[in-house]
């Protein structure tokens, strides 16, 4: 018998079994050949304490303690950047996200590719740093084993059913006292499964391409670029630019693939906004975030059945939540009083779907 059976083998399911595994037997099923194939490992691989809506905000706060604590975070910094006729979004974008407006000048200082014939307005916050995804996985799923839990892939859900406790099918069978729904886009599935009624999770897809470094630069001190609005981004990577169309287009879930339409489209925007043209593009993947109708997490018993607990909704704020939501899934699985405030526990809560 199983205490705490955790579907989805991402961010959400592993940080959610580490937590767990300190106060009962965890066992994690990934349906695929490997840990975070899906949206976990796509990420932005950002960490902002201002990216959100105010409870996502909240998470974060309670998240840096961890990611600083443990030094999973590098500088990055974060440049927001407008045309002259994006002033009103780019106000808006500025008071949401606390940063600081700088001078186009002061900006090619930092990005000196930007385009000062098109680029009318610019800001950067230094309190934007990258995450080392994968080692934050790896060590999640390390707790978990070092607990005496189990991480296993190749574990389809094909079965849900109780009698008593739960009954779940995939490769093999396990019985399980509480089961914890983290199985991103397919969230909603998994609840019909199990009789839980869904949430309207919808998975919402998000392409991304690989481009050389413009200009023969070496980007690898350049902040992340937003485009106002969130009309595209472009961020450091090994050497190489990432740039994105920033699309939130809903689709059901799948192995998610880039729309070329779509992406080049977010490549012109990107390409308008510097002086350097875009003239290959090494690879494109996407992503599917999954969010809930108002856009911020869904943690906690579901109220119809208390042993069936969800971490879902994650949309593209998954890796910075990830400490702070994973405790707050323990202690709310445990019965425990969770450290967030009651205000944010319920903006997080199930109940408010229902």
């Amino acid at each position: 018998m199983i205490d705490f059976l955790i579907i989805g083998g991402g961010i959400a399911g592993l940080s959610a079994g580490a937590r767990l595994s300190e106060h009962g037997s965890v066992t994690v099923l990934e349906a695929e050949d490997a840990l975070g194939y899906h949206a976990s490992g796509r990420s932005a691989a950002l960490f902002e304490e201002g990216y959100g809506p105010p409870s996502v905000v909240a998470l974060n706060k309670a998240s840096a303690e961890f990611f600083f604590t443990n030094d999973y975070l590098t500088p990055r910094g974060l440049m927001l950047l407008a045309k002259s006729d994006q002033a009103e979004q780019f106000r808006k974008d500025l008071s949401e996200l606390g940063m600081t407006e700088i001078s186009v000048a002061d900006a090619m200082v930092h990005v000196p590719v930007l385009n000062p014939e098109t680029v009318a307005y610019a800001a950067l916050s230094e309190g934007a740093y990258d995450i080392d995804t994968d080692r934050v996985l790896q060590d999640f799923a390390r707790t978990i084993r070092a607990n005496a839990g189990s991480v296993l892939t190749r574990q389809k859900v094909t079965r849900i059913r109780k009698d008593g406790n739960w009954l779940v099918e995939a490769a093999d069978v396990f019985q399980a006292r509480t089961i914890v729904n983290s199985a991103g886009a397919w969230a909603d599935e998994v609840a019909r499964m199990a009789g839980i009624a869904p949430i309207g999770i919808t998975p919402r897809r998000r392409s991304m391409a690989r481009l050389p470094a413009p200009g023969g630069h070496d980007v690898k001190n350049w902040p992340m670029m937003l485009g106002a609005g969130e009309t595209w981004y472009a961020k450091p990577d090994a050497g190489k630019l990432l740039v994105s169309p920033s699309e939130a287009d809903p689709v059901e879930p799948h192995d998610a693939y880039a729309d070329d339409m779509v992406l080049a489209e977010g490549l012109a925007r990107y390409e308008e906004m510097v002086n350097s043209p875009v003239t290959r593009v090494e690879t494109n993947w996407a992503g599917l975030r999954s969010f809930a109708p108002d856009g911020t997490l869904v943690l906690g018993p579901d109220p119809s059945d208390e042993s069936f607990v969800w971490s879902a909704g994650q949309g593209g704020y998954g890796f910075q939540t990830a400490p702070a939501a994973s405790r707050l899934v323990a202690d709310l699985a445990l019965g425990r009083a969770p450290e967030l405030d009651a205000a944010m526990v319920s903006a997080l809560a199930v109940s408010r779907l229902r």
